[in-house]
């Protein structure tokens, strides 16, 4: 079940409730910065993952 626009506007006033409005634009800097970097290390992991399996099917070739 996914989010409906409406659970997404009230948990931004609550996040504005709790944090204020002067805090909040650096929480949100912090998720950014945060899943940013999640998805760099991801996106490392599968070129990683990539790598070894053309080395793999590439030591396959050889023998």
């Amino acid at each position: 079940m996914s989010p409906g626009p409406m659970s997404l506007v009230l948990i931004a006033i609550v996040a504005l409730i709790i944090f204020g409005p002067k805090k909040l634009p650096e929480f949100g800097k912090a998720v950014g910065s945060s899943l940013r970097e999640f998805k760099n290390a991801t996106k490392g992991l599968v070129d990683d993952d990539e790598d070894s399996k053309k080395e793999a099917a590439e030591q396959k070739d050889v023998k």
